[in-house]
């Protein structure tokens, strides 16, 4: 009875938002990005969450497109989100010169695909589906997060006070010391989530200040991401203050991702900028879908020969990071292989680290010989630490032309027996003094 409802309710709002549309038919053919068949949340009422569900409710197996404007419907230019924005197959968000943000209130993702959270333990896959922007979009942290690193991090309201006292494994939230608030963070804090999804696009959009990683990817297959700005430092501003927001990745590519095209990324990361990342750090532990209490909403461990991240091009990337341009870890069994890096800029801050990671310690069992393969790597200019580090037995990468501007720097730097690779080749690789 309550669906009639909302069904006629729904209809109701589309009829007397007809005139407003055809009447500004010939405007939105003109603007060129826009659409005239569309369903806006502005035509709801409720809060800003509400009104964005509502709408893609109202759009699907209809238009299957929701184009959220600049404008809100209360009067101000951004939409603020209290719970995440869950997204079925065959929908489009169209985000129109838009901002949205995360609410001082919200302990969730921003965009998660409707098949996977908490408890839902057996996904089904979801099917196309596109978050595009059209002209400036901002996507934002909360100013004030009740939540934010991964899963092994405590909640603190004091992050400078902890780490003096040597306490590194924590991260900043409003949550902290709460009753019955989740004292860690976990996958929430992970600004979009897709998992379990076939063809998904995002595009042209800048995301400032995620809560933990920016874009996290889990067995997502014929992904397409472009023209993507970051800015998101481990050090925010909050009230005044500075503090630590931990585990701040820009894309996440994990268990069983295939068939990725990334180009055009561009940005500061205060962890790695973009990581491949296959790992079970605690093997002996049991890992099940819709897990509150980790890092990722579907199983962190590979299962087998589907579970490998595969076929994954990366190019165009102008980046800023603490740690790597981009790192490549898998544990054990898991595998990683046929991924291809071109035109990649990296700044090292602090020159901590390589522009490349190819392996990874201390992340659970040692990568068997030869899982890591096939990675191939060309025209890559950096001031880091070095242009490539090895840590694992991986078998037939290589990397072509490659430029370190600090000449205290190396080319490849093995932190394993050199032994245990097989057919690793650097050619034209290495320093040329500082700029």
């Amino acid at each position: 009875m309550k669906r009639h409802i909302l069904k006629i309710i729904l209809g109701l709002a589309v009829a007397i938002n007809l005139f407003v549309w055809v009447g500004c038919s010939e405007t939105s053919k003109n603007r060129g990005n826009s659409f005239t068949e569309e369903v806006t949340p502005n035509i709801f009422k409720g809060t800003d969450t509400e009104r964005i569900y509502q709408a893609i409710e109202a759009a699907r197996g209809k238009s299957n497109l929701v184009r959220i404007p600049r404008q809100n419907a209360n009067g101000t230019s951004i939409w603020l989100l209290d719970s995440a924005i869950l997204l079925p197959s065959n929908m489009t968000i169209l985000l129109d010169n838009c901002t949205l943000q995360l609410s001082d209130k919200c302990r969730d993702n921003m965009f998660r695909s409707d098949n996977v959270g908490e408890g839902i333990t057996d996904p089904v896959w979801n099917h196309n589906i596109s978050i595009i922007g059209t002209g400036e979009v901002t996507l934002k942290g909360a100013s004030n997060p009740r939540a934010t690193g991964d899963y092994r991090r405590l909640l603190t309201l004091d992050t400078q006070k902890e780490l003096e006292k040597g306490n590194w494994r924590v991260s900043y939230g409003t949550d902290a010391g709460k009753e019955g608030m989740k004292q860690k963070g976990d996958w929430r804090n992970n600004m979009i989530v897709m998992a379990y999804v076939k063809n998904f696009k995002l595009k042209n959009v800048n995301i400032l200040n995620s809560h933990a990683w920016a874009l996290a990817f889990e067995r997502t297959w014929y992904a397409d991401l472009s023209d993507i700005h970051f800015y998101n430092p481990e050090m925010i501003d909050v009230n005044g203050e500075k503090m630590l927001s931990a585990n701040k990745d820009g894309i996440d590519i994990l268990f069983g991702c295939k068939y990725f095209r990334i180009n055009n990324i561009t940005g500061m990361t205060g962890d790695d900028f973009i990581a491949l990342s296959s790992l079970d750090v605690f093997p002996d532990v049991p890992k099940t879908n819709g897990d509150i209490n980790s890092s990722t909403v579907t199983a962190g461990c590979w299962s087998g020969e589907v579970d490998d991240t595969e076929d994954i091009v990366i190019k165009n990337i102008d980046c800023e990071s603490v740690y790597r341009g981009v790192a490549i870890r898998g544990s054990d069994s898991a595998g990683i292989h046929n991924v291809y890096i071109q035109d990649l800029i990296f700044k090292g801050l602090g020159q901590k680290h390589e522009a490349i990671l190819l392996g990874g310690q201390g992340y659970g069992k040692k990568s068997v010989a030869g899982k890591i393969r096939n990675v191939y790597g060309m025209n890559v200019i950096a001031n880091g630490k070095s242009l490539l580090a090895v840590e694992s037995p991986v078998h037939d990468c290589h990397f072509s032309n490659g430029i370190l501007t600090n000449s205290k720097g190396e080319g490849v730097v093995y932190n394993i027996e050199k032994e245990e690779v097989k057919n690793v080749t650097a050619d034209n690789w290495g320093a040329t003094g500082s700029r």
